[in-house]
C-alpha cells in the first residue's frame, strides 16, 4: 500500500522535497541581513583603505538596517586580514575590504598566500578608485614631468625612487612608468609611507609614487613637489595628467572593493551590491570621497570580477617581471 502511494505521489514528493531544499536559501536572501555585518579591514586604522570604508560605513549601515563593524586585521601587506576574510562563513555576515594590492598583485608577490584572489571570493562591487601622483624631492632640478623624463635619460641610474614596500602599488606603478618611458631608476623599498616620505623630503631618494591623499599635505607645505597625476583629481586640480604631459596610456589607478567569501548565496551578494550602489550614488558620499582623492565607482559583481582578472594580469605581470617577492 505504501509502495503504491509512493509510486502514485512520487512526483509530488520530489517537488515537495525540492521546495524544502530551496526554501531555506530563499528565506536566507529574503531575511538577510538579520544581525551585524563585519567588514574585515586588512590594514591598520587611519590608513587610506580604512578611511574610505569608514567614510561609507554609516550610510551602508542605514541602507542594510543592521550595524556595520569595521574590524582591523593588519599584517603582511594586507594579506593576513584578507586570508581571514576568505575563510569566513559564506553567509554574508563577514565581508572583506579589498584593494589592488591584496587582490590583483598579491598572488605574484606572496608565494605562500593564504587565499586565491579569484576563487576564494565572490565580488560584491567596487567602492572607488584613486590615481597615483609622482612627487619629487623639494630640491630636485626637474619641475615638470617632461623635464624629469629628460633628466632621467641624461642621468641614467642616478635616480632612486622610493616605495611603501616591495611589491606594493607604489612600487609596481613606478616599474610600469619605467617601462612606458624607457627611463632607468633604482628601487628603494620602505616599510610604509611615512619613512618613504621622510627620506624623500630629506633628499635621500628623488621621487615617489603614491595616492593624492597621502601626499597632498606635504606638497601644499612645499616639502615635496608634485609633477603629474595618472587621472584628474579634486585634491590636485592643477596637476597635469601623465597622458596630457606626453606619456600615453599611463592611467594606472588603485581601487577599493568589497568581497564576500566564495559560496555566498547569490541573493545575499545582490542585496549587498544594491545597498553599496545606493550609498555610492549619494552626492554627499561622492563629494566626501572626492575630497579625499577617491572617485566613487559603481560596478556590478560581474564587472568587478572582470576588473580583478584584468588587473591580476597587469600588476601580477609587472611584479613577476621585476621579481617583486615577499617571503
Amino acid at each position: 500500500m505504501l509502495r503504491q502511494l509512493l509510486h502514485r505521489n512520487g512526483i509530488g514528493l520530489i517537488v515537495a522535497c525540492a521546495t524544502l531544499l530551496i526554501a531555506p536559501g530563499m528565506a536566507l536572501g529574503d531575511d538577510y541581513p538579520a544581525k551585524p555585518i563585519t567588514i574585515v579591514m586588512p590594514f591598520p586604522p587611519g590608513g587610506g583603505t580604512d578611511v574610505v570604508f569608514r567614510a561609507i560605513s554609516a550610510r551602508l549601515q542605514a541602507a542594510l538596517g543592521v550595524p556595520i563593524v569595521i574590524e582591523n586585521r593588519a599584517g603582511a601587506g594586507g594579506t593576513i586580514g584578507t586570508a581571514s576574510g576568505a575563510h569566513a562563513a559564506a553567509d554574508g555576515y563577514t565581508l572583506t575590504a579589498a584593494t589592488t594590492t591584496t587582490i590583483a598583485s598579491a598572488q605574484a608577490v606572496y608565494p605562500k598566500l593564504g587565499y586565491d584572489p579569484q576563487r576564494s571570493f565572490a565580488p560584491i562591487g567596487l567602492v572607488g578608485t584613486t590615481p597615483f601622483v609622482l612627487v619629487a624631492a623639494p630640491g630636485f632640478p626637474a619641475r615638470t614631468l617632461g623635464e624629469f623624463i629628460a633628466y632621467a635619460k641624461e642621468n641614467k641610474g642616478a635616480i632612486n625612487y622610493g616605495s611603501i614596500g616591495n611589491g606594493s602599488a607604489s612600487h609596481l606603478v613606478a616599474e610600469l612608468f619605467k617601462q612606458r618611458t624607457g627611463i632607468d631608476m633604482t628601487h628603494v623599498p620602505y616599510r610604509g609611507a611615512g619613512p618613504a616620505q621622510s627620506d624623500l623630503m630629506a633628499g635621500q631618494i628623488q621621487v615617489l609614487f603614491d595616492n593624492p591623499t597621502a601626499l597632498v599635505q606635504q606638497v601644499r607645505a612645499g616639502r615635496m613637489q608634485a609633477l603629474a597625476i595618472t587621472e584628474p583629481s579634486a585634491v590636485f586640480p592643477e596637476l597635469p595628467t601623465f597622458e596630457s604631459a606626453g606619456v600615453g596610456g599611463f592611467k594606472a589607478e588603485l581601487w577599493y572593493g568589497l568581497l564576500a567569501p566564495a559560496g555566498t548565496p547569490g541573493p545575499i551578494v545582490q542585496r549587498l551590491h544594491a545597498a553599496l550602489g545606493q550609498v555610492l550614488a549619494d552626492p554627499e558620499i561622492q563629494a566626501g570621497m572626492s575630497g579625499r582623492g577617491v572617485k566613487a565607482v559603481v560596478a556590478s559583481p560581474e564587472e568587478f570580477g572582470a576588473k580583478i582578472r584584468a588587473d591580476m594580469d597587469l600588476w601580477g605581470g609587472i611584479a613577476r617581471s621585476v621579481g617583486a617577492k615577499v617571503e
